[in-house]
């Protein structure tokens, strides 16, 4: 004869509710475990931004929502035609208030931006195409209303033109890119306030990479426009590297 004691068996009601406990553990664990790994990926990989402006037409159209590569800047460099997201160097934005919004508006913003779903800080950044590189000289322009890179005249197949015209509306300039910024004007060349426009600011005109966030690769939104993101780095194979360091 057994001295052990049977166990009172366990109703239906339990185990029911222990199968619905255990059912919720494992959803929120699911649930925590796909909101770190898009942190992660979103904070070190990639990251989400739509195009507040017209200044990158009709490469980047306004409202379009853009993926962003952030392994650029870790472990490699720019090149001229890379299309690039940095923040505001300084002066190039102007300075808005934004009004209140409801907690739960703002609640719901912070989560969706955690895992790349929403963008709040779009307006922050600027989007831009890499001419210059450190110790690239850039000129404008030519006779023929052309950007010269260390010399050379460069084709720019991807800039926006007004109806009829041959060229961009000319805006003088002759620099020399420093070392660890970039020289960046807009695809839509007559209505970007890019590097030509903040040469009165403290960073004349030149982009840190250390405020790059990183490089634009892919159009996501809206469906019909999705698709890789041309650098057209064909239009400075041409181009030498620069004489001399800056």
């Amino acid at each position: 004869m057994s001295d052990e004691t049977a166990s009172p068996p366990t109703s239906a009601p339990t185990r029911r509710r222990r199968g619905v406990l255990t059912f919720l553990r494992d959803v929120v664990v699911i649930l925590l475990i796909a909101l770190l790994v898009s942190f992660l990926v979103k904070t070190f990989v990639v990251r989400s931004f739509y195009i507040p402006s017209a200044s990158m037409n009709n490469t980047l159209l306004q409202n379009d929502r853009i993926l962003v590569d952030e392994l650029t800047p870790r472990f490699g460099d720019y090149s001229r035609g890379d299309v690039v997201v940095f923040r505001d160097p300084g002066g190039w934005l102007p300075s808005t208030t934004q009004p209140p919004r409801p907690p739960l508006v703002e609640a719901t913003d912070w989560v969706l931006s955690l895992v790349g779903l929403a963008a709040p800080d779009s307006d922050d950044h600027l989007i831009k195409r890499v001419i210059g590189t450190p110790g690239d000289h850039v000129v404008c322009c030519n006779a023929l209303g052309q950007t010269e890179v260390n010399g050379v005249p460069i084709v720019e197949s991807y800039v926006k033109l007004a109806p009829g015209a041959t060229a961009p509306e000319p805006v003088p300039y002759d620099i020399t890119v420093p070392q660890g910024s970039l020289w960046v004007l807009g695809d839509n060349r007559n209505s970007s306030k890019d590097s030509r426009y903040n040469q009165e600011q403290p960073g004349k005109g030149f982009v840190p990479i250390d405020n790059v966030v990183g490089r634009a690769f892919l159009i996501t939104w809206p469906f019909d426009r999705f698709g890789a993101i041309d650098f057209h780095h064909e239009v400075f194979a041409g181009v030498p590297a620069p004489e001399s360091a800056p």
